[in-house]
């Protein structure tokens, strides 16, 4: 079975930093995207950033570039979200997602796409 399991959120003062993990099993496949997406409770998923592992293609939503970075370390089968300049309206759920056939969607910041995701991790960034 396809496993996905976020961490490394938590609470942080403005200007400050959190790396998340998300740690993958149970692929089987040669060519997939992970993204991480995030959800403020009433409002709509937002792209936040997505890494394709067969060509390393990467996207930023708007709202973070220039202060979160995605990697892949396919050794520990982890991708992770160093985030840095944290503010306030980072304040939400992050959630990893995966997604076989539908990397073009969230190398766009889509979340249409995306096929297995797990527990989300909530990251809280006071002012």
């Amino acid at each position: 079975d396809v496993q996905l399991q976020a961490s490394g959120g938590g609470f942080v003062q403005a200007g400050g930093s959190l790396r998340l993990s998300c740690v993958r099993s149970g692929f089987r496949w040669d060519a997939y995207a992970i993204g991480w997406f995030r959800q403020v409770p009433g409002k709509e998923f937002e792209g936040v950033a997505c890494i394709s592992s067969s060509d390393g293609k990467i996207y930023y939503g708007d709202s973070v570039k220039g202060r979160f970075t995605i990697s892949s370390d396919d050794a520990e089968n982890t991708v992770y979200l160093q985030m840095n300049s944290l503010r306030p309206e980072d304040t939400a759920v992050h959630y990893c997602e995966a997604a076989r056939y539908g990397s073009s969607w969230c190398l766009a910041g889509e979340r249409y796409g995306m096929e297995y995701w797990g527990k989300g991790t909530q990251v809280t960034v006071s002012s």
